[in-house]
């Protein structure tokens, strides 16, 4: 069950609906689901990784979570070895070369659109010309260069001030 979930869903939120309708019904209640989903989104780590380990251990115990855990890490890794072998394989072609200048185009569309939503969502419009402020000021440092996680820290500290 766990390897068809990671095999057939991508991203780890994405493969909470496949294992709600493999698990429901056949291993647990809808209500014992729903109080693992909210587990797994509270503590750290994969939510999807948590999420199988809790179905596995509904299942069949420490085995269940073996067996989670080996199917929702398996599928993946082997992806991600096979993809690194052949980019290492390919990496001195020319075409090679030209499709990740192809790709970061697009790398950047798809980050700045993730961040307008972010921008837009009902926590930024409540706070408005502050996070305004706080996004001039790490766009700025980020433009001379500022390590990135000093940038997110001191953004989170001008937030812990401003954003009252």
């Amino acid at each position: 069950m766990f390897l068809k979930v990671n095999l057939l869903t991508t991203s780890g939120p994405s493969s909470i609906g496949l294992l709600y309708k493999e698990s429901v019904g056949s291993i647990m209640s809808e209500a014992q689901f729903v109080e693992a989903v909210g587990l797994s989104n509270v503590l750290p780590g994969s939510e999807a990784l948590k999420l199988a380990m809790f179905v596995g251990f509904a299942a069949g115990s420490l085995p269940g979570v073996l067996a989670a855990l080996l199917g929702a890490v398996l599928p993946p890794t082997l992806i991600m070895f096979t993809l690194v072998s052949l980019l290492q394989r390919f990496q001195s072609e020319i075409w090679m070369a030209n499709f990740i200048k192809g790709m970061a185009p697009a790398v950047g569309v798809l980050i700045a659109l993730v961040s307008w939503q972010i921008f837009r969502s009902d926590a930024s419009k409540s706070i408005g010309r502050r996070a305004l402020l706080i996004a001039a000021l790490a766009f700025v440092a980020l433009w001379f260069d500022l390590p990135s996680p000093l940038v997110l820290f001191a953004a989170g500290i001008l937030g812990v001030f401003l954003l009252k």
